[in-house]
């Protein structure tokens, strides 16, 4: 099986974001995918650093219940479970067949930048 890397980027410009991305698709060989936000707020809105949290004890798990999941950090299950919906949602983990998550990503990159005007 190949490793899947992510590369998250923050681009207002989606129509470009979405043209790289396919560019990568029709590539003969595997180039990562992509997941990108049209700002820094909504990066950070839906990333937020306690789901960053979990997905790095989700990546470092391979596989972990949500109930287990909450023990590790510490948090309410009700809480860890919805944050794990929002990361579901976004793709960067995915439910297995006994009801856990995992993380398909062996590597995810952040690329963001920040530009002075002018």
């Amino acid at each position: 099986m190949e490793m899947r890397t992510l590369t998250i980027t923050v681009q207002p410009d989606w129509k470009s974001a979405l043209r790289a991305a396919g560019k990568a698709a029709q590539a003969e060989t595997y180039q990562g995918e992509t997941l990108n936000f049209e700002s820094p707020d909504v990066f950070l809105g839906r990333l937020t650093a306690l789901r960053w949290s979990l997905l790095r004890q989700i990546m470092s798990a391979g596989e972990v219940s949500i109930r287990e999941l909450a023990r590790r950090v510490g948090r309410d299950v009700r809480r860890v479970h919805d944050d794990v919906l929002v990361l579901a949602e976004l793709g960067l983990i995915e439910r297995t067949a006994s009801g856990g998550v995992r993380c398909p990503f062996a590597d995810i990159h952040v690329d963001m930048h920040l530009r002075r005007a002018g």
